[in-house]
């Protein structure tokens, strides 16, 4: 540090103060701009569809979760509408299985995560975050909330089950 530094000539003190003062607006614009954003990206939907596309859980074929034991792009010759969405498959065969047993194969709270769910809240699941239990599928918005799920899945799915009705009835037909 040179001794004009040391000795304060007025300049840097001053100018540190600014740009702290600076920084913590900043922060909070970038803060307040950023809320919309996060209320924007949540769903309103019973069946969590990405909104420029109508697309079910972002083109995955709901149906390979089973089969294939992995998430799997679906294509789009292969599509079905169901539940005011459209769903894609790899093969006509997973699209014909998921049209006879939607229930089966769909995402159960309609692709919104369990543990939101049994929280209270509706949070879209991500298809990259699954787990099959109970010969269900479920999605996840955080690779740790699919971790505590596998790890006691009737804790989460008993709680889920009593409050899924209440906030399926808030979300829109």
């Amino acid at each position: 540090m040179t001794a004009e530094r040391q000795e304060g000539n007025g300049k840097w003190p001053g100018m540190a103060i600014r740009l702290g003062f600076a920084l913590v607006a900043l922060c909070g614009a970038l803060w307040s701009a950023a809320i919309p954003f996060a209320v924007q990206a949540s769903t309103t939907q019973r069946i969590v569809v990405n909104r420029f596309t109508g697309l079910a859980i972002e083109s995955f074929d709901p149906v390979a979760y089973f089969v294939d034991s992995r998430p799997e792009l679906g294509r789009e010759e292969y599509e079905a509408a169901q539940g005011g969405a459209v769903w894609r498959f790899r093969n006509e065969g997973n699209r014909a299985s998921f049209v006879a047993h939607p229930e089966i194969y769909g995402p159960q709270y309609g692709g919104y995560d369990p543990v939101g769910v049994a929280r209270g809240v509706t949070v879209a699941g991500n298809p990259r975050f699954w787990v099959v239990s109970g010969e269900r599928l479920y999605l996840f918005g955080l690779e740790t909330n699919r971790d505590a799920f596998a790890a006691d899945p009737q804790r989460y799915l008993a709680l889920a089950d009593t409050r899924w009705p209440g906030l399926e009835r808030g979300l829109a037909q």
